[in-house]
């Protein structure tokens, strides 16, 4: 009978928070990882970690398995940081290859600056290895070449033994590379959204929401700058922006220019469990990003309450909405009106959108997840990973 692995360590470039005797990340990625602690005895985390109180989009551990082994917080688009970053890998390989050196198993998460490292030295360390890709699998203009050195690491010999998780079926892929979904919503979750689906129609003012972080890339100015020309158009509607980030008080700026200051509510970054409670509100999501998404895990959840999805046509999002939403071209807030009108002209197509999407996205939860997770590893390493029981709670 094969050994039972227990030890696990975590390759990720999520900055980590220890504030007040508990460990805080990004709200998603810390039910994700409460999840992989149920598979394991162990689980420790190589991430940069602040000891500093975290921001308010973020959630602490539930699974008290889970412990941090901190690394250094390089990176940076300008050139002093990347040169930076070039005189420190040698000790970036020490302290990682440190934190390997004891684990069972190596899951390393992708793209990041870590993750590149992380696939590079994990093979050395282990048989036993996962690697998760969260960008767009088939790339995309202007992509960093280290992105793409990382897909070609995955793809590589290098990789042969491990297995690596992307979003969306590809051709003609090595046999490691396996399709693979998630969801950050628990079972209760997805069951009180299904409640807040059936019940989903549209009213006026149609209420627009944008979820995600306040970052240049992902094209919030577009959606203001249609919501000013939907205000000039006579359409009644409020918009919802939940997130924060560089560009919040540029955008709060745009928006007092275009006059619409008093229809749109940025309200900064909130815990998950509020994000639920704007999703039960809004009519339509709207995801303008000019950059690869991936899997946008907003889009699920949105659609999961039977919100009716608008987003830009790159990645796996044409395929997500395809007879579930619409999409319209990166940059383009003509295109992104014509998509807001059609999607609230129409009561009886809006409501058959909204349940044709919520009925697909109910497919998926948490304790899924992990019961797809278990699956894998297990046959995969032809190791069986039993269930450690524990409860999976809603974030607070």
């Amino acid at each position: 009978m094969p050994t039972r692995i227990e030890r696990l360590l975590i390759v990720s470039h999520v900055v980590h928070y220890r504030h007040q005797g508990a460990i805080y990340a990004y709200g998603p990625y810390t039910r994700e990882i409460d999840i992989w602690a149920d598979l394991f005895a162990e689980v420790r985390i190589a991430s940069p970690v602040r000891d500093e109180e975290p921001p308010g989009d973020c959630l602490p551990f539930q699974r008290s398995n889970i412990s941090v082994a901190p690394q250094m917080e390089t990176g940076g688009d300008r050139l002093i940081a990347k040169l930076q970053q070039m005189a420190l890998l040698p000790v970036h390989l020490c302290k990682l290859g440190s934190a390997m050196r004891t684990a069972q198993a190596i899951h390393v998460r992708c793209p990041g600056n870590l993750g590149l490292l992380g696939l590079m030295l994990a093979p050395i360390f282990s048989r036993n290895l996962v690697a998760k890709y969260a960008g767009q699998w088939n790339g995309y203009q202007h992509e960093p070449l280290s992105v793409r050195m990382q897909r070609a690491l995955m793809r590589s010999f290098w990789w042969r033994r491990g297995i690596v998780t992307v979003y969306g079926q590809w051709p003609d892929q090595p046999r490691q590379i396996v399709p693979f979904f998630t969801s950050m919503m628990t079972a209760d979750q997805v069951r009180r959204s299904a409640e807040v689906a059936r019940h989903k129609c549209l009213a006026s003012p149609v209420e627009i929401l944008y979820s995600g972080r306040l970052a240049e890339l992902k094209g919030v100015d577009v959606l203001l700058r249609a919501a000013g020309r939907l205000a000039r158009d006579g359409v009644p509607f409020r918009l919802s922006i939940v997130g924060e980030g560089p560009e919040a008080p540029r955008l709060k700026q745009l928006a007092a220019d275009l006059g619409i200051q008093d229809s749109v509510l940025f309200t900064g970054a909130v815990p998950y469990q509020e994000v639920m409670q704007w999703y039960e509100k809004a009519h339509v999501l709207v995801l303008p990003s000019r950059h690869s998404e991936g899997w946008p895990k907003v889009l699920a959840e949105a659609m999961c309450h039977g919100l009716v999805c608008i987003s830009t046509d790159h990645g796996l999002i044409p395929w997500l909405l395809r007879g579930r939403g619409y999409v319209f071209p990166v940059d383009d807030a003509d295109a992104l009106v014509a998509c807001l009108k059609q999607a609230i002209s129409d009561p009886d197509e809006y409501l058959r959108l909204s349940k044709t999407a919520a009925s697909w996205a109910q497919a998926y939860s948490l304790e899924g997840l992990r019961e797809a997770l278990q699956d894998l590893l297990s046959r995969k390493w032809q190791c069986p990973l039993p269930v450690t029981t524990h409860p999976i709670e809603s974030a607070r």
